[in-house]
């Protein structure tokens, strides 16, 4: 015998059920398919099209693909001080923030002034602490050089040196690293206590307790900091634009423009070519295939991060 329909009654709950689901599901897709689906098809679109956003788009093919992978000069610098970034400033970061909250959760007086003095200066706009940091470490006549100049320790050239360009804004993020400072601190707070007792009472030492007590239980906090600290350093635009401005030493004024990644693009990202083909360049075919190129290499990273394997998750996680 064939099965039975349900009954009438009982179809209109199951599509009052449906209707009221997508109701409560509707701000989240409408915002998904306005700032995230609709973008991602037009870039994938106009990676195809050669656009200069004055005249009507017209299909090229891989043209632009062929161009950026393969004839693009700057392509090659600006993925790899991108990457650079991504690898050093994401480490020194997560750890340089999990020593800072360790420190803090130590303390036995004056925690409050110490948080406050880390977390105060991840509150400055960034344009802001990047010329604060600039002026700071000014070769010659800033306070930092100085300081060293009078112990006797030739100070490098800082953002106007190829060399050191990267390591000062990798400086620059580490003095702001109150965020996670404040998510380590509420990690290593909620760790049981009664585990450090039961370590102590093995003979456990503050290294042992550290790695099979402690890590155990903040490695998902640990995780949520790597991960989110890749997809925002795959964006970084702000600070590496402001200094390199700053340390060349031009004077912008309006309607002038200044090609980014000083000195010899060394703190040119990909977020920076991307603007400059895009909207100072108006070659937006080759900037929609720089967006989709840094999407893929964001989700790959991702992807491998989240997998178990890589070490920083356990089967029990």
């Amino acid at each position: 015998m064939a099965p039975r329909s349900p009954a009438p009654g009982l179809r209109r709950k199951h599509l009052r059920r449906r209707l009221r689901t997508l109701g409560f599901l509707s701000p989240w897709l409408v915002g998904f398919t306005v700032f995230f689906g609709y973008p991602l098809v037009a870039t994938v679109y106009f990676s195809f099209m050669h656009y200069n956003q004055i005249r009507a788009p017209s299909f090229v093919g891989l043209r632009n693909w062929k161009y950026v992978l393969g004839q693009m000069p700057l392509f090659g610098p600006a993925l790899w001080n991108t990457l650079w970034l991504v690898v050093v400033m994401v480490t020194l970061r997560v750890v340089f923030g999990l020593g800072v909250g360790l420190l803090v959760t130590r303390l036995t007086s004056g925690v409050g002034l110490f948080r406050t003095a880390f977390y105060l200066p991840c509150l400055a706009p960034p344009v802001a602490a990047t010329v604060a940091f600039v002026f700071l470490l000014n070769p010659g006549t800033g306070p930092v050089d100085e300081a060293l100049s009078a112990l006797g320790v030739t100070a490098p050239r800082w953002f106007n040196d190829p060399d050191w360009a990267k390591p000062s804004l990798v400086l620059l993020s580490l003095w702001g690293v109150g965020d996670l400072m404040v998510v380590f601190m509420a990690a290593l707070l909620d760790v049981p206590r009664e585990q450090y007792e039961a370590a102590e009472l093995d003979g456990a030492g503050a290294l042992a307790k550290f790695r099979y007590v402690t890590w155990p239980s903040i490695t998902p906090v640990v995780m949520f900091a790597v991960v989110t600290g890749v997809v925002q350093t795959m964006q970084y635009y702000t600070q590496a634009l402001v200094a390199g401005k700053l340390a060349s030493g031009v004077n912008t004024g309006p309607g002038s423009t200044v090609q980014p990644g000083y000195p010899d693009h060394s703190t040119l990202t990909v977020p920076q070519l991307i603007y400059s083909l895009g909207f100072q360049n108006f070659n937006t075919g080759a900037a929609c295939v720089l967006s989709l190129v840094l999407f893929v290499i964001a989700m790959a990273v991702t992807s491998l991060l989240m997998r178990r394997r890589a070490g920083l998750l356990t089967a029990e996680d």
